[in-house]
This record gives C-alpha cells, sequence and structure tokens, in this order.
C-alpha cells in the first residue's frame, strides 16, 4: 500500500503526520461522542479520573505506548541518537559542524533572549515562548542537512553532520534557560545529558554498537509524535495565532539561522555557503523538546531548584509549543531546499562550485606557494 511512502512526500512526514493522527484521535476522545462512548463501555474500558471515557485511555500496554509513552521514547531516541555522533572526524568536517552547531545555537539563544526580553517569555508575542524559539531554532534537520549537502555540498560539508547532531534534543534547550534565569540542579542536567552520554560513550567505543543502535534514530520517531499529539487538541493547529507564530518561527529560523551561518563561515575563510544555508532547518524531533524541558522542570520542582508554579508553567505551554515547532517544520522544510538552490546558483555565476572539496584549493595555493619560493 506504499504507506510509509507517502507519509514521507510530507515534510518531517515521519514525525508530523503520527502528531496530527494523535490529535486527532485525543480530540475525538475529548468531544465524548456519544457512540464512541457507548463502544468503551460495551468493551468495559475504565472511566478516567473525570468519569469521561476516552480510547487512548483503555489502560495496559495501549495508554502506556500510545498515551503515556512520549517521555521513555524520547529518552531511546536520545540514547540511539548520542550513538551516531562519530568523535573521529576530519579537520575540514569538525570545523565546519563546529562552526554550524555553534552559530545556530547563539542566533537562536539571542533571538530567545531577545523575545523574552521584549514579550512574555511562556507566552509573548502571538503566543511564541522562549522554550519554542530556542527548541525550533537551535536543532536543525540533519537529514534534510545530509540530503541537501549531498547534492550540493562536498564531502567535507555531509561529514559535517556528525557535530549537528550534538544538538538533537532538549539539553542545549535547557541550558539556554539556565542562562535565561531558570534555576536547574545540575541533577537535571545530568538525567537529560546521560542518555546521550552513555550512547555516544558507546558508540564510539564499539562500531557494532553504534550499527546496532542506528535503527534507533529514526524508530522511536513517529511513537513519541503520536504520544505528544495525543495529548493535543486538533483544533490547536486550526488557530490562526497558532499557525502564524508557526510560520514566524519558521522564517526566522531559515533566514537569521541560515544568514548567521554564512556570516561566520566567510569570517573563516570558506568559500562555499551551502553547508550553513542547508542546516537553517527546524528538526522533526524539536516537537519532543517542550515535553522535555517539561519534565525536566518537574524533576528541578522536586528538588527544590524551582518552584510548582515555575515548573507548572513550562507544562502548560507543551501543547501550545510543540504545535508551533510542528509548524516551524514543514515551513523551513520547504524553505530550506529552495534557499540552498538559490545560494547555490548565485554561488556558480561566480565560479564557486558547492561540490567542489575546498582543501583542493588549498593544496593548490600552498603548491603555488612553494613554487614561487623555489623561483
Amino acid at each position: 500500500m506504499k504507506i510509509k511512502q507517502t507519509i514521507e512526500r510530507v515534510p518531517g512526514g515521519l514525525m508530523i503526520v503520527p502528531l496530527m493522527l494523535g490529535a486527532l484521535l485525543n480530540t475525538i476522545d475529548q468531544l465524548q461522542i456519544p457512540f464512541i462512548v457507548r463502544f468503551l463501555q460495551f468493551i468495559g474500558a475504565p472511566q478516567t479520573e473525570d468519569g469521561t471515557y476516552e480510547f487512548l485511555r483503555i489502560g495496559g500496554f495501549s495508554q502506556e505506548l500510545f498515551k503515556d509513552g512520549a517521555l521513555v521514547l524520547i529518552a531511546l531516541f536520545l540514547f540511539c541518537a548520542g550513538s551516531q555522533m562519530n568523535l573521529k572526524l576530519g579537520g575540514k568536517a569538525l570545523k565546519k559542524g563546529s562552526l554550524l552547531t555553534t552559530s545556530k545555537y547563539l542566533t537562536g539563544l539571542v533571538i530567545g533572549i531577545s523575545f523574552g526580553y521584549f514579550f512574555d517569555p511562556m507566552e509573548g508575542l502571538l503566543g511564541l515562548s522562549t522554550v519554542a524559539i530556542i527548541a525550533a531554532m537551535t536543532n536543525g534537520n540533519g537529514g534534510m542537512y545530509a540530503a541537501l549537502t549531498s547534492q550540493y555540498g562536498n564531502r567535507s560539508d555531509v561529514g559535517g553532520v556528525a557535530v549537528l547532531s550534538i544538538n538533537d534534543g532538549p539539553f542545549f534547550t535547557m541550558m539556554s534557560l539556565g542562562l535565561l534565569g531558570a534555576t536547574f540542579p545540575f541533577a537535571t542536567f545530568l538525567a537529560v545529558l546521560l542518555p546521550i552520554g552513555i550512547g555516544m560513550l558507546l558508540g564510539n567505543l564499539d562500531e557494532d554498537i553504534r550499527s546496532f543502535l542506528k535503527p534507533g534514530e529514526i524508530l522511536p520517531v513517529p511513537f513519541f509524535a503520536f504520544a505528544l499529539g495525543a495529548g493535543m487538541n486538533f483544533a490547536l493547529f486550526f488557530n490562526p495565532e497558532v499557525v502564524g507564530a508557526g510560520i514566524l518561527l519558521g522564517l526566522l529560523t531559515t533566514v537569521l539561522t541560515g544568514l548567521t551561518g554564512i556570516f561566520v563561515f566567510k569570517l573563516f575563510k570558506e568559500r562555499s555557503y551551502i553547508a550553513p544555508v542547508a542546516e537553517a532547518s527546524t528538526a522533526g524531533n524539536a516537537v519532543g523538546t517542550p515535553a522535555a524541558i517539561a519534565a525536566a522542570a518537574a524533576t528541578a520542582a522536586a528538588a527544590g531548584g524551582m518552584s510548582q508554579s515555575q515548573a507548572a508553567a513550562y507544562q502548560d505551554i507543551v501543547p501550545l509549543a510543540t504545535a508551533q515547532i510542528s509548524i516551524s517544520v514543514l515551513v523551513t522544510a520547504i524553505l530550506c531546499p529552495i534557499a540552498v538552490i538559490i545560494v547555490d546558483r548565485y554561488q556558480r555565476k561566480r565560479g564557486i562550485i558547492g561540490t567542489e572539496e575546498d582543501v583542493t584549493s588549498e593544496i593548490n595555493d600552498s603548491k603555488n606557494t612553494s613554487t614561487k619560493m623555489d623561483v
């Protein structure tokens, strides 16, 4: 039936489609449609705490996987993603990956700080929160980056994706919130970082473990996406303010992180700017960051690092921030490839071929210099 191929035609489809489906089913549950309620009563489904019947709350493995399993699945994803972070990189790939990671993170942090300063950090302009801004702008779509750089970039551009994968997950977002004044005890940071760190350690110690865990970069994604959607109301995606915020977030991500990356590459004497533009997107897995941050905040509150009301504020913005980031994923999935094509054509008119490795020109320059010295 080609179900998977159909889903993948949607930008970020493996994340977005299950998320929407989960939100749709949860919305139907919340409507308490009489014939569905009667069916659930007929099969002996338990009542929820507020006396209603919900298909996604029938207990057992079904509820644990489809309704309540998001955080466990996100943790599994982070562990497997960490195992793919290769520390054995070529110098050029390491340089580009580090420049892109730093510039993208700092851009998202500055924009997040600015919004938090001028607007309410929890529900500012168009309902955008600092969490949504930083999560969306600092985490790029690694799959899209690899695809675009493999077609329009060179080998060191493609190799930079190993460093860029460090941005996967909620750690950098939580670190940013710490810089903005949120108090997270060290144990909370460790709890978020530990799955990534252990995965990275095992993946670099044993190639077989890395290969074994590689499917885990993709496999948990549709499952935790569905579980996240199962906590949302589908009406969110028809709220003009939410849609407007998501589109704005996507535009900011592509335009600002792309331009910052180009500036940094120019500063460090890189001739081709394909890589920074290819990274100017929002990753599908960034959708899971607000939920992970809310869980970290709850842990911090339990440890006395922040008040219960502060932790509750992070929990309250999860549905809204998740919807906004989802829209940003779609917007950047459209804008980012277009931007790469425009930059590639611009460069080619000026004799810069993005697919040619910069190292070649450096070697030629060094040969010319040595020849002149011999003469």
